[in-house]
């Protein structure tokens, strides 16, 4: 029975989950299973078969106690499993025989529990209380609702969005109020902030305590007037204002609004979400920091001042008020400790039309109270300014038609623009001269535009007319005139005082500016005006352009002068065509004739011109290593009058180049060296074989480019280092070649040295180290290789004494054999034949006297034998 019932519930959650139960069937083996949590007592959700004979199944692992299985393999539920963070239950099932042996497994199977809608949204309290000011901007969050949702956070189960319900009391059906669906703010909607209003309440001034009865009395007997006789404890009017005032507002037994506010998941509007409500109890707070709106006075406005505008309340009692104004201008405005706004001195609408007051509430800190309050004061006009005209002169010509307009009275009202204030009308007075007639001219009333209203206007019998017009404006009333020049008309045409002005000659060479002749033609109209001005035009005979005409606005006189240089090769003869004509048109049935225009002719006296170059100088940039005999440049010049040519230089000090003087072809003549002279300046010489031989400079410049023809050098080759301190020595090389084959340098010693290293200083410099003391002094040759910064270099040899140093800092050499002296023992031996020559010579010498005086007593013996 209990296994038909259990087969039943397995059908149903099959059924239910979309499976057939045959689905439900599989191998015994290790599986991960998804399973629903709260899944309903005994629910089979899987079986497993074993490959061998098994008479019954075993589970073990996190059952909890809650899941088991049955003896042909059923997986199924004691008790529904609960979703939680990371939670999954590990189960090892495996099939047994008759006797309780395992036959099968076991296999690891895994129950991971996926999280259902089963939790209602919890608000994180039971009701909510909160107040906002009225007339406060909508969209401005002042209470925040929040739930949560025991489902798992990663799913739509605990999505929540906030709604609002119902609103009570709901006037008209319009929500006052709204809510964010994902934050929880409520704030005011467009309708809530323009029809919100707080209970009325007494209003208290700076030093009022709140409650006090004294202040109430006082606030009462303000309002109660004419007062009358009953006792306060019995007026109604000070028993209601003074509860009111004293008890402590309760929102939740007294709200202005209730709002009931949903919390649904699923992110809400889901058929299945589920949900939960809570309260939200708002109080109205009256706000009496409320802008009294545009405040409107007439300018000049007589009274007592300082006057009366209006009057701003904080909403604490305790604010300090402050008037402070953005423009840069006279501020007669001012403010009271109890935020009565007065203008201190009338004012003048042309001055300024319309003032704006920034109202600040602060306290005894500085600490602003109230946010910034903007109140407009617009300045009313009265008609209180006189008309003013502008200078007004205008022309006419003779032969205006009737009703042309001449010109338009410009007046002006500084009164407010647009009103009757400054609405003006315009009457003609008056007409100086009056003939031919007393009303030659007209104005409109409304607009003051001037018209001709008769002809036959002659110049020559007026020149000029002036009139005087009345301007108002209603009250005030100003003349204004106006000048009306006649203006002659253009009937007469310029005339020559020659037909022709004859040949003149010019040399080609004559400078830009020279005159050439003087022309003039008269005109017949009235002098100083447009119709007689005289202007020349040359219309033929300079096609290009090389000759201008310059007029004399005194005298009416035109310079025919050169404008460009001339060129007897370009044009020998000009034939030139001149026409005067007046800068204004010609009236009707009026041409330019014959009289009108005049003939000249220029003729040019040729010159022998110079050579001339086709430019004037010439920069050239050669490679210093350049093949000897390359032509660098050619040198072109022609003679105007066509005269043989010749070439000639120069400029070149170190003889290194030729030039051809037939073709003007600059080559070299030797090698050229940068590192001698960066740039060779030459000119060469263009001149004529014939004539006068004139000649024409060209300057060349000829920049001698580097290649990397120089090997860094040392400057030093020698030098010593005294064994006491052994400071390094530093070696500098140079490179006469400019970058890039110049500086930095690479120093390096060519093969490893036990006893020195090589540090780089800078990009010329480096520092020879010696890295142990020696022995004893000595001699060493350092081979030093020394690159470019392009890479050339050489080794080159640097001689190094080491040795002991005297205190002033140079080698000391103590005495030794020399190949001119004597050593000790050459010295000794010296000595000793010295000494021993000394003593043979006293020998001899005594040898010799012991012989005279041998020889001496011999005679005397013979001398006495004889005697």
């Amino acid at each position: 029975m209990r296994g038909a019932h259990l087969l039943h519930l397995t059908l149903l959650v099959s059924i239910a989950h979309g499976i057939g139960l045959e689905d439900k069937k599989g191998p015994l083996g290790n599986l991960v299973l998804d399973v629903p949590e709260a899944l309903f007592l005994n629910a089979f959700f899987v079986q497993f078969t074993s490959t061998e004979e098994a008479e019954t199944y075993h589970v073990s692992g996190e059952t909890e106690g809650k899941i088991s299985i049955s003896s042909d393999g059923w997986l199924f539920l004691e008790q529904p499993l609960e979703w939680s963070h990371d939670k999954n239950h590990h189960l090892d099932i495996e099939a047994r025989s008759a006797d309780g042996e395992t036959v099968d497994g076991p296999y690891s199977v895994v129950l991971q529990v996926v999280d259902v809608n089963n939790n209602h949204p919890v608000f994180s309290e039971s009701q909510y209380s909160g107040h906002v000011r009225e007339h406060s901007p909508a969209g401005v969050p002042f209470l925040q609702v929040s739930a949560t949702d025991a489902d798992d956070p990663n799913t739509l189960n605990a999505q929540l969005r906030f709604s609002i319900v119902n609103q009570i009391p709901n006037p008209g059906n319009g929500f006052y109020f709204g809510i964010d669906p994902d934050s929880g703010d409520i704030f005011i909607t467009e309708e809530g902030a323009e029809f919100l209003r707080a209970r009325p309440s007494v209003t208290y001034s700076r030093g009022e305590v709140r409650g006090s009865p004294d202040v109430l009395k006082k606030k009462f007997e303000d309002y109660c007037i004419p007062r009358n006789n009953i006792p306060l404890e019995n007026n109604p009017f000070y028993t209601c204002i003074e509860r009111a005032e004293r008890r402590e507002v309760n929102l939740l037994q007294d709200p202005d609004y209730a709002l009931v506010v949903r919390a649904e998941d699923l992110g809400g509007g889901a058929p299945n979400a589920l949900s939960s409500t809570t309260r939200v109890n708002i109080a109205i707070v009256q706000n009496l920091w409320v802008s009294p709106g545009s405040i409107t006075i007439r300018e000049n406005l007589e009274g007592e001042y300082p006057m009366y505008l209006t009057t701003v309340h904080a909403n604490d009692p305790t604010a300090l008020y402050k008037l402070v104004q953005k423009e840069r201008l006279s501020f007669p405005f001012t403010i009271s400790v109890d935020g009565k706004i007065y203008v201190t001195a009338p004012l003048d609408r042309e001055e300024k039309e319309m003032y704006t007051l920034v109202v600040l509430a602060e306290d005894e800190q500085g600490v602003e109270l109230e946010k910034p309050m903007e109140i407009h004061v617009q300045v009313d006009d009265v008609n209180d300014n006189h008309p003013v005209c502008d200078e007004a002169v205008f022309e006419v010509q003779e032969n205006e038609p009737i009703g042309n307009q001449i010109g338009v009275l410009r007046a002006y009202d500084s009164d407010k623009e647009g009103t009757l204030n400054s609405f003006l009308g315009y009457t003609l007075l008056r007409q100086k001269p009056t003939k031919p007639f007393d009303r030659m001219f007209t104005i409109d009333q409304a607009n003051g535009e001037i018209k001709l209203a008769n002809k036959n206007l002659q110049r020559k019998e007026v020149s000029q007319y002036e009139l005087t017009f009345n301007v108002t404006d209603g009250v005030y009333t100003t003349e204004c005139k106006a000048i009306i020049k006649v203006i002659d008309i253009n009937n007469e045409i310029p005339v020559f005082e020659k037909k022709e002005y004859g040949t003149h000659s010019v040399p080609e060479l004559a400078e830009v500016g020279t005159t050439l002749l003087t022309i003039k033609a008269t005109d017949a109209d009235d002098p100083g005006t447009g119709s007689s001005r005289v202007e020349y035009h040359i219309t033929a005979g300079d096609q290009h352009n090389l000759l201008a005409i310059e007029v004399d606005e005194n005298t009416g006189e035109g310079r025919v002068y050169i404008a460009r240089p001339l060129d007897y090769e370009l044009q020998s003869i000009f034939s030139l065509q001149i026409d005067a004509r007046n800068p204004e048109p010609l009236i009707e049935g009026v041409e330019y004739n014959e009289n009108a225009t005049t003939f000249v002719v220029i003729q040019l006296l040729d010159v022998d011109e110079p050579p001339v170059f086709e430019v004037e100088t010439l920069n050239v940039n050669v490679p210093e290593n350049i093949t000897v005999g390359t032509v660098i440049m050619t040198a072109e010049a022609k003679d105007p009058e066509g005269k043989t040519i010749k070439f000639k230089m120069e400029g070149d000090e170190h003889n290194w180049l030729e030039l051809d003087a037939d073709s003007g072809e600059l080559k070299t003549k030797a090698a050229l060296d940068r590192e001698t002279v960066e740039q060779i300046s030459l000119i060469i010489i263009a001149y004529e074989t014939e004539g006068d031989k004139q000649e024409a400079e060209m300057l060349v410049d000829i920049q001698l480019l580097d290649v990397n023809d120089n090997h860094p050098k040392l400057q030093k080759t020698q030098g010593f280092i005294c064994v006491q301190d052994m400071t390094p020595l530093t070696l500098t090389a140079v490179d006469k070649d400019a970058d890039p084959y110049g500086e930095p340098f690479t120093f390096s010693i060519n093969r490893k040295s036990p006893n020195f290293e090589i540090k780089p200083i800078d990009g010329t410099s480096a520092q020879l180290i010696l890295k142990k003391k020696p022995s004893s002094d000595l001699n060493a040759t350092v081979p030093i290789n020394i690159k470019d910064n392009a890479g050339m270099g050489i080794t080159q040899k640097f001689d190094v004494r080491i040795c002991n140093c005297t205190k002033l800092g140079y080698c000391y050499i103590e005495p030794g054999a020399h190949s001119w002296k004597l050593g000790m023992s050459g010295t000794i031996g010296i000595l000793a034949g010295t000494f021993g020559f000394i003593i043979l010579f006293l020998i001899i010498v005594i040898y010799r006297i012991k012989k005279k005086d041998q020889q001496r007593s011999a005679t005397s013996g013979e001398a006495k034998a004889m005697l």
